[in-house]
């Protein structure tokens, strides 16, 4: 009945279908679920109660004759003074001459408008004759196309409500609604569209926001279960002595964070079905030591293992540090678009042959010539700069390998288990011994010689320092330093006692390589750049970094930058250059010199910039709620993810009665019969 086309309820003819079908609602149910985007209130509150500056209604008597005033072109002014309580209250209304003929002395009104608390006035947005008992409270806002009208929607959305509201299913099992206190599914909807209070409106909210994140999570637990049972994975039985023994090698104790991701990983190795892990770290965390490990398991196993980068000269210090670990005990290649000719052809055969143990490289990796013996772990690194189809091409190259996602970008606990939910997550929250948090300063344009004056005093001492830009050239539109500029600034300043590189993402890969090798040499001892640098690169003597317009990027941003800096046992330094003007800026001016925890920084980020800001829009892969907040309301997604998680376990949703609703419409979601058919 709820699928029926929208013009089965009274009064929806033909003009008026096309108008909701251009709003996406096609259905009845969909009429019933397009929920207001905002509330007016017309509550009427006491005088001593409303505050200033915010939006206030108030009801009363008419005291004395109106007074009109005329100024400008047509502009016009009109005060009343009404009896409110006790109190005189002066009701301003601008450019309604016609207002005066309406309202007499004596006369009972209600206005709504903006509250000066220290001038006892209000400055009226809309009024009406008579007591505000005559109105509803609460009235919804919706969405509309240019050709409909709020009181059409909200006469339209009644009608459906008042035909088909009795017909909704209640999805919710009857011990989550107890246990929550949570309204029926018909009377919360009601309240949604005709919130009778506050209160009944803040509950109707509570469970639609509980109903969203449960169906998501399920339904992203069930695509991970399903997925999981569909994909024989390759268990993998590493030989235990020889990974301790090589674990004993090394020249640190892994921390405890890295012991139990490891872990994690290891026992997902271990089982028939395919590992699908997002590994997240703080910058310098040392999830390259857990990568490792992981790597030598799958070769003791008999394997092969692939690791991923996003650009060469990460796969070269990948290449580089790795064989550093591994030592003669695996056979390690690196493969790059730079790696041509014979050379390439050779590793090109090893790999096939089977004779290179762990292959290293960018993109190159899935190129339709690459053709593994026995893929059994594919790594990829900085994950979220890879697309979809990359990902999926390298996992297909393999018989069905385990695989393990890695990314500096702390992701805050919130959307790791929206965004990932079909993941398993593992998280490394612990620094290494010995590592010295980087000092963080903010300092205005005007300190400018003592950056400069510091900068040589780090030099001196026979350190480096990079010195970022948000641009590459100058630009019209922007009044911000660019890389360029500062690049022959910096050159008249320091050189030639130091010299000064430049490095941005118009250089040619082959010279950024060149740029970075002179870096990492310290043939270059300060690093113009832009924020190219900002991944994965390994300079430990670099213990300077200094960031112009620091308030035009984001927390997590600028906590990647500074993460290039502090990767020794010398103290380091990051210096924020920046004359924020808005409140958010200084914000995160503040946060920063304050906080090194990455998975802090990330949480404030969130709710200073948005989910889909976090993430940046076009590939945010974010789900769009009617309802629910994924920031303001994490305890109830983390409720949901752990009762979705309980009911699967258990078997309840499968087998008990009181799912079956919820069961019906998620297994009629388009959505998951898609993913699953993936």
């Amino acid at each position: 009945m709820l699928n029926e086309p929208v013009d089965h309820v009274h009064g929806v003819g033909g003009k008026l279908k096309e108008t909701l079908n251009e709003l996406g609602i096609l259905t009845i149910e969909d009429l019933l679920f397009y929920f207001p985007f905002r509330y007016d209130s017309y509550e009427v509150k006491p005088v001593t109660e409303l505050m200033h500056d915010e939006k206030a209604t108030i009801e009363g008597k008419v005291v004395g004759e109106p007074s009109l005033a005329f100024y400008g072109k047509r502009k016009s002014k009109l005060t009343i003074t009404l009896q409110v309580e006790q109190f005189a209250i002066k009701a301003v209304m601008f450019n309604r001459a016609f207002a005066k003929k309406q309202i007499q002395a004596g006369d009972l009104i209600t206005v709504t408008g903006k509250w000066d608390q220290r001038r006892l006035q209000i400055t009226v947005s809309n009024y009406k004759k008579g007591s505000a008992d005559d109105q509803e409270p609460i009235q919804p806002v919706y969405s509309l196309k240019e050709n409909m009208t709020m009181t059409k929607m909200r006469k339209t959305i009644k009608s459906a409500l008042d035909e088909y509201g009795a017909h909704v299913p209640e999805i919710l099992p009857e011990k989550m609604r107890s246990a929550y206190k949570l309204p029926t599914r018909h009377e919360a909807l009601r309240q949604m569209h005709y919130p009778e209070s506050r209160v009944l409106l803040k509950h109707a909210r509570r469970r639609f926001t509980y109903e969203e994140f449960l169906l998501f999570q399920l339904k992203m637990q069930l695509l991970r279960k399903l997925k999981k049972e569909a994909t024989e994975g390759n268990a993998q039985n590493y030989d235990n002595e020889r990974l301790t023994g090589f674990v004993d090698s090394f020249p640190f104790t892994l921390t405890n964070a890295q012991k139990k991701s490891l872990a994690e990983i290891l026992k997902d190795m271990k089982s028939p079905y395919r590992m699908n892990r997002l590994l997240q770290g703080d910058v310098g965390s040392g999830k390259t030591a857990v990568a490792a490990i992981s790597i030598f398991a799958s070769v003791t196993a008999g394997k092969q293992a692939a690791l991923m980068v996003p650009t060469e000269i990460l796969a070269e210090q990948h290449y580089e540090s790795l064989q550093e670990l591994f030592g003669d005990r695996l056979n390690t290649a690196l493969l790059t678009g730079s790696i041509k000719g014979k050379k390439r052809k050779e590793i090109l055969e090893a790999v096939e042959e089977g004779t290179i143990d762990v292959l290293i490289g960018t993109h190159a990796l899935i190129q339709d010539e690459v053709i593994f013996n026995d893929l059994g772990l594919v790594i990829v690194d900085e994950q979220h700069r890879f697309g979809v189809n990359q990902r999926r091409t390298l996992r297909q190259k393999g018989l069905h390998p385990d695989v393990l996602f890695m990314t500096a970008t702390p992701i805050p606990r919130t959307l790791a288990i929206t965004a990932f939910g079909d993941m398993d997550v593992s998280v490394i929250n612990e620094m290494p011994a010995g590592r010295k948090p980087v000092e963080t300063h903010w300092a205005k344009a005007d300190m400018m010689d003592r950056v400069l004056g510091f900068i040589q005093k780090e030099i001196d001492a026979g350190h480096q320092a990079y010195v970022i830009c948000p641009l590459i050239e100058e630009s019209d539109k922007l009044d911000i330093q660019n890389a360029v500029d500062l690049y022959h600034q910096l050159q008249t300043y320091y050189e030639p006692a130091a010299k000064v590189g430049l490095m941005h993402g118009r250089l040619h890969s082959d010279e950024k390589e060149q740029v970075m090798k002179e870096f990492a040499a310290n043939e270059i001892q300060i690093l113009v750049s832009t924020t190219v640098v900002e991944v994965g690169v390994n300079v430990p003597n670099a213990t300077v970094m200094v960031i112009y317009d620091a308030e035009r990027f984001g927390l997590s941003q600028l906590h990647q930058l500074r993460g290039r800096v502090g990767r020794s046992d010398k103290q380091s330094y990051c210096i924020l250059l920046a004359d924020p003007k808005g409140e958010i800026g200084k914000e995160r001016m503040r946060i920063m010199t304050e906080t090194t925890d990455g998975f802090e920084l990330s949480e404030q980020d969130l709710k200073l910039r948005g989910p889909g800001d976090f993430f940046g829009k076009k590939q945010s892969g974010m789900p769009e709620f009617k309802v629910g907040d994924m920031v303001h309301d994490y305890r109830a997604l983390e409720t949901a993810r752990q009762d979705a998680a309980d009911a699967l376990e258990s078997g309840q949703f499968e087998q008990d009665a009181e799912w079956k609703e919820i069961r019906d419409t998620l297994y009629n979601d388009a959505g998951i019969r898609e993913e699953l058919l993936d």
